[in-house]
């Protein structure tokens, strides 16, 4: 369950997009149907629920048919067929079949009032100065891009931590050929199946093999259509016009969205990513604030390899979150180092005036953000080395995410983000449970957060060294 003092709801979104359109010409070889045109756009609301039980079921980890996922699976192993196709849909219902995630479906919004006392874990004072803050402008939002062979479900964890500290995550699902497999719904048509796609299966209308480049460029700029999409939406909702969502939605899922209106603070989102889908957060912040793009910052984790070039064209707050595999591995990224790339972005961002942070997580691997190592820790552990328990490890990203979270609100630097950057190179010397001296308490003095500091190397930081 989650730690946070609020319940937490969920509720799955399909809607129609307001302009049916083809985001990108490419079309499939096999069929020569359009691969990046944008009929509907799929996301998960995780948010502080009110208490009491929910007359839905919860949603499943894995979504059905678990087919769909399988396929897609084997597919990204470059192994499908009737056979392996089978052996993946047995082996994922087996070992994640029966997973639900804890979040309750279609539960009210929570109204003002958490339980902070029975939560030793939250700090009292901070958590009165939110709901102050809420009740003035309503819920803060986060909108959140998966990574590559991921989807909406692989990050529930993460979502709902933040949920039961009093946010709002919208967790897309990408139909871009990113997800392994995803269910698109219309009303009165029959149900679609996406699988994941690659550059190799689709060409222009020329008939020619798109680069790995261009695919990449074709993908991000579908799932930037996909996030304004997801912003016009909650808008909506926000606007009182919650029924007439609810009523477009062919997963019956928002009964309640009609009692969110005038409660979420739609005019400074936060934009957030993991792998493609922070390089996909990265590009929806080019060219600045916006009414469809509405990000006052972002929250950048493990900013892709293989997902094209970076946008350095960023004028807002950042929070750049590296795993200890994505910066020990010495990665060329357009003939640089891809740390220095990205240490260049959050460098330059702070000299423009935005207050950034760049900093590696010790102890961890790609996945540890994902729900992946709660489900499978032992296997995750072996295959990806990552060293941190993966509840510490979460937990980490979670409490560095809110205290980002809160400095966007109040302006002030706390915990980690008070730190000096005493890392501008990532120093496998330095690894996982070294705890650096800095700014406020320390081991010998006790404090509630000192021991933060020895999961953590800062690179970049807007505090005066």
């Amino acid at each position: 369950m989650y730690t946070g003092p609020y319940p937490v709801g969920a509720i799955d979104i399909e809607s129609p997009v307001s302009s049916p359109r083809v985001v990108d010409t490419a079309r499939f070889k096999d069929s020569h149907k359009n691969a990046f045109e944008l009929q509907t756009v799929l996301f998960t609301l995780y948010y502080p629920a009110t208490h009491g039980k929910s007359q839905h079921k919860r949603h499943r980890w894995v979504p059905t048919p678990i087919s769909v996922t399988a396929k897609g699976y084997a597919k990204f192993a470059h192994i499908s067929n009737s056979i392996t196709n089978a052996i993946f849909t047995g082996a994922l219902r087996a070992v994640a079949g029966g997973i639900k995630i804890p979040a309750k479906v279609d539960a009210p919004l929570a109204e003002l009032a958490p339980s902070i006392a029975s939560h030793p874990d939250i700090r009292q004072s901070q958590e009165l100065e939110k709901v102050s803050s809420i009740e003035r402008e309503g819920y803060p939002i986060l909108v959140f891009s998966h990574g590559m062979a991921s989807s909406r479900t692989d990050y529930t964890h993460y979502a709902g931590e933040l949920a039961s500290r009093g946010f709002i995550v919208a967790m897309l699902e990408h139909r871009d050929g990113s997800c392994p497999g995803s269910v698109i719904m219309r009303h009165g048509e029959p149900d679609e199946t996406r699988l994941v796609f690659k550059h190799s299966e689709v060409e222009s209308v020329e008939g020619q093999e798109l680069g790995a480049d261009d695919f990449n460029r074709a993908q991000l700029n579908f799932r930037e259509a996909e996030i304004e999409e997801v912003v016009m939406i909650l808008r909506q909702i926000n606007s009182g016009k919650g029924t007439e969502i609810f009523k477009r939605n062919p997963r019956n899922e928002g009964k309640e969205l009609e009692d969110w209106a005038g409660r979420l603070s739609v005019d400074k989102m936060v934009i957030a990513g993991h792998s493609f889908g922070a390089t996909g957060a990265l590009q929806a912040l080019k060219g600045g604030l916006t009414e469809k793009r509405p990000f006052i910052s972002a929250i950048i984790m493990d900013p892709g390899k293989q997902s094209g070039r970076l946008n350095h064209d960023v004028s807002v707050p950042l929070l750049v979150v590296h795993s200890n595999s994505w910066s020990s591995k010495h990665s060329i990224f357009y003939e640089r180092p891809h740390f220095e790339v990205v240490r260049a972005i959050v460098e330059k961002n702070n000299e423009r005036g935005n207050p950034s942070w760049f900093l590696t997580s010790l102890g961890t691997s790609h996945p540890s953000v994902t729900d992946a190592p709660i489900i499978e820790p032992t296997l995750l552990s072996w295959t990806t080395g990552a060293k941190i328990d993966v509840t510490e490890g979460l937990r980490q990203y979670v409490h560095l995410s809110e205290d980002f979270l809160w400095f966007l609100e109040k302006g002030e630097k706390q915990n980690l983000l008070a730190e000096k950057a005493e890392f501008p190179e990532y120093d496998p010397g330095k690894g996982f449970g070294i705890w650096q001296p800095g700014q406020g308490d320390n081991e010998k003095e006790g404090g509630q957060w000192w021991d933060w500091r020895k999961y953590w190397q800062i690179h970049v930081s807007p505090v005066e060294t």
